[in-house]
């Protein structure tokens, strides 16, 4: 099996952080030190199950090295995890990652945070389709 991250992976329409943001959240949840909130969006044109965005807070970490190596760090947690957790068929979710420490976190404390995210947006979804 491929661990890719792909173009279609990334949410990155205006819009579609509206609606996540705006909306109000179906899923949120708070797993030290990541924040997630995602929502169902049928409407979206890219055929991916799940489209994410990762945002590091510059009220957080201050430097931009600091919120670099984060981002990678998050990005690449949800490379090697997201195919263990697999959706419903023709779900598609946008989900975002929201750093909320103040300083950063060794790899192995978000992959921890990310791999329960996941699990845990695995269940509730699987809940709401049966």
């Amino acid at each position: 099996m491929k661990l890719g991250l792909y173009k279609k992976q990334k949410l990155c329409s205006p819009v579609a952080i509206d609606i996540l943001f705006g909306g109000g959240a179906e899923f949120s949840r708070l797993v030290y030190p990541l924040r997630a909130v995602a929502r169902r969006n049928p409407g979206r044109k890219s055929d991916a199950p799940l489209a994410f965005l990762i945002s590091i807070p510059k009220k957080r970490l201050h430097h931009a090295v600091d919120r670099v190596q984060m981002r990678r760090r998050v990005r690449e947690s949800f490379r090697l995890n997201h195919h263990s957790y697999p959706l419903p068929d023709g779900e598609r979710i946008d989900i975002a990652f929201i750093y909320v420490a103040s300083a950063t976190t060794p790899y192995s404390a978000v992959d921890r945070s990310v791999r329960r995210i996941l699990e845990s947006l695995q269940a509730h979804y699987a809940k709401d389709c049966e």
